[in-house]
């Protein structure tokens, strides 16, 4: 793997992050983490090693997400320590991969929790977790076998 600029504060990581899928480089994203951290994604796929993150974002970066664009929109930090922070981000993506031919994805919104600690070399990532954001929905239930986001609210 590449050698890449530190990271100099837990607010860069989710920036780090947006450059390496905006650049469609699955090795700038990897090389934000730790050899052994974990990675949810939104569905809840879990990989659990920098080789695994790196092969999953290679992957759904020329598939899933070639045209896309992702922005960070907020960022907040909670420090536990001096050396170790969990990182808020709120992003927008568009331009995801339709999966039928006349389709045409819309903008998802997402909160990204990334569990940052200090190192030597600046701060590295131990586990992140991807969040889609359902406006208006309080959680999901399965129906008929399909998970579907529901709002009690509205009974």
């Amino acid at each position: 793997m590449k050698s890449y600029p530190p990271i100099t504060s837990p607010e860069e990581i989710p920036l780090r992050f947006a450059e390496g899928w905006n650049e469609r480089d699955a090795d700038i994203i990897a090389a934000i983490f730790d050899e052994n951290a974990d990675f949810v994604n939104v569905v809840g796929i879990w990989w659990r090693n920098r080789e695994d993150i790196q092969k999953a974002h290679d992957y759904g970066l020329s598939v899933i997400f070639k045209d896309s664009d992702l922005k960070v929109t907020k960022t907040e930090v909670k420090y536990l320590s001096d050396s170790a922070a969990i990182v808020h981000a709120r992003m927008r993506l568009k331009g995801q991969s339709p999966v039928e031919d006349d389709e045409k994805p819309g903008l998802r919104f997402n909160i990204f929790t990334f569990v940052a600690h200090k190192t030597d070399n600046g701060w590295s990532c131990a586990a992140a977790q991807n969040t889609d954001i359902v406006p208006g929905k309080e959680t999901n239930k399965v129906i008929d076998g399909t998970l579907k986001p529901v709002d009690y609210r509205e009974q």
